[in-house]
């Protein structure tokens, strides 16, 4: 920033140099000399020379910058815990790391035009200074009342354009609505037409009102200053006539010194109006920067993982989690929780919709900290400082899986052999190939995509597997190799293996079967299959199935 300024500075000097030979050379008599054009050109070259360089080292500066800055975010965004992202939104961190970080850069690169602008107009009044003094403090009369008015009229800009950062970010939520829901807005005419009416229209609508509002604003201080700018011009050339003798080459130079000022006074208005926006921007990513400190939790290192001790027991006691229900206006309390884990062991969880379900499996794999209550490895407690550790154990694929289009972290030497051998076990190698561990492609089905995530939870070879739902997108056949053979297979390896599922006819299959209501643990039970037949059948109807069996 130093040697931006500094070379911005010379090239402005240069600029005001070259006002002054130009207003020189226009009152002289004859021919200019050879050391005038000689100046003329050193001028020049200087002023090319230096803003160039000032724009250069600017160009890399803020590139340099605004990478740094998407880093830092990212980096704070993986410090903070999994239930706190969800409150803070999807869409107020795209707004951050897209919008707001390219406003800022816009604005870093228009700094050099910005001091060369500024270091014109200085050497301009200086010159109008040398030439005469009254000139100058007319000049700055004018300068100090446009300077006021003008902050009125851009303050207000400002006001409109934080305004205008904020509905930005209920335009990006309703963007990710429309990505994410295309299917149901097809298939539903009136509920596409709401969404587009009031959500789009109102949203846009309004984003567009508040930036007219805001540049309206900007425009008239603009102007407002371009009218003072006039009336000094006329000033000079009606009313400093009559207060003094000038020359019309004394004249000329005012006249010629003041237009030459325009384009630079314009220069440094236009960019306030940038600077405006990103200051706005810079102060919501600050905003969501200390939002996201406070909310740190986690220690997440990018490093290489430190080796996992052996896996020999995992235990949940008196473990709670709450939260709270948007829809229900309610607190939803899981737990107390109390379950231990043993390797070789194929626990199925299972239970209603709202359960806890999902809940627990977070809380399992150390997403979600627990509120209350202890969860130990191997008889040591989880904490803050090992949690992160302690989550290297999991291999998971949840219901709302993501899944990466290379296999990422994963350095196996023969890795993409095994991967090979997965996708022949998971029936996919005739459509998807890996090379140098980069999947060919992702575009599946969705039971197809779970076969992949489940390949890559195969290649991360980790002793506790979590799998939400997994078999809801299968089909029958699929369904049941998941069952009887690759749950088994994983078991055999010593694995442990809990799934949450709505499958009964497969419960006798599991070790335990874990039932949860309303965030409780109701039933615990080794006997699988007795515990299937009670859950899924009522009393009532099992004796009318009985009769109609026997008839």
């Amino acid at each position: 920033m130093v040697w931006t300024f500094v070379a911005a500075v010379l090239s402005g000097a240069c600029n005001a140099g070259l006002i002054a030979m130009v207003n020189l050379v226009l009152g002289a008599s004859g021919t200019p000399s050879g050391r005038l054009v000689w100046a003329f050109v050193a001028l020049g070259a200087g002023r090319l020379l230096t803003n160039s360089l000032a724009q250069v080292t600017l160009a890399n500066f803020s590139q340099q910058s605004s990478a740094r800055l998407r880093r830092e975010l990212v980096q704070k965004i993986l410090a903070v815990p999994l239930r706190q992202l969800e409150e803070i939104g999807a869409p107020r961190l795209m707004v951050a790391l897209t919008e707001d970080v390219l406003s800022i850069t816009e604005a870093m690169l228009g700094i050099p035009s910005f001091t060369v602008n500024l270091a014109i107009l200085v050497g301009g009044a200086a010159y109008l200074g040398w030439l005469s003094p009254k000139v100058l403090v007319a000049m700055a009369g004018f300068i100090v009342l446009g300077a006021v008015v003008h902050r009125l009229l851009i303050r207000r800009g400002f006001a409109f354009l934080t305004a205008a950062r904020e509905e930005q970010d209920g335009l990006f939520r309703h963007f990710r609505s429309l990505t994410e829901g295309i299917k149901e807005l097809k298939l539903h005419r009136e509920r596409r037409g709401v969404f587009f009416n009031q959500n789009i229209q109102s949203s846009t609508a309004a984003y567009q009102r508040l930036n007219i509002a805001a540049e309206m604003r900007f425009i008239l201080a603009h102007n407002w200053s371009h009218l003072l700018f006039f009336t000094l011009i006329g000033l000079i050339l009606f009313l400093l006539p009559r207060m003094e003798n000038l020359s019309p080459q004394a004249l000329t130079g005012y006249i010629v010194a003041t237009l030459y000022l325009m384009g630079p006074l314009s220069g440094v208005l236009g960019s306030l109006s940038v600077f405006g926006r990103a200051s706005v921007a810079l102060r919501k990513i600050d905003e969501l920067g200390l939002a996201l400190e406070v909310r740190a939790g986690d220690d997440c290192p990018t490093g290489r993982a430190v080796p996992r001790a052996s896996f020999e027991r995992l235990e949940l006691v008196g473990v709670t989690h709450s939260y709270h229900r948007e829809r229900e206006d309610d607190h939803f309390l899981l737990g107390p929780i109390s379950l231990t884990f043993r390797p070789g062991e194929l626990v199925f969880l299972v239970g209603g919709n709202g359960s806890g379900k999902s809940t627990l499996a977070k809380v399992i794999t150390g997403l979600y900290p627990p509120a209350e209550g202890e969860i130990r490895l191997n008889g040591a407690a989880v904490a803050r400082h090992n949690r992160d550790d302690y989550r290297q154990n999991f291999s998971a694929v949840f219901a709302d899986f993501h899944l990466f289009e290379n296999l990422l972290g994963l350095e196996q030497a023969d890795l993409d052999a095994q991967a090979r051998r997965y996708l022949a076990q998971l029936h996919l190698d005739h459509k998807v190939k890996v090379r140098a561990g980069v999947l060919s492609t992702t575009q599946l089905s969705q039971g197809q995509r779970k076969r992949l995530a489940l390949l890559t939870a195969y290649l991360e070879d980790r002793p506790f597997y979590l799998f939400d739902e997994w078999a809801s997108d299968q089909d029958p056949l699929f369904k049941e190799v998941f069952y009887t053979q690759l749950l088994p297979e994983l078991r055999a390896r010593n694995k442990t293996v809990l799934v949450i599922t709505h499958d009964d006819r497969y419960f006798h299959l599991a070790d335990r079967v874990v039932k949860l209501d309303y965030g409780q643990i109701v039933t615990e039970s080794p006997e699988a299959r007795t515990f299937s037949e009670s859950l899924t059948v009522p009393a009532g109807c099992r004796r009318a199935a009985e009769q109609v069996s026997v008839g």
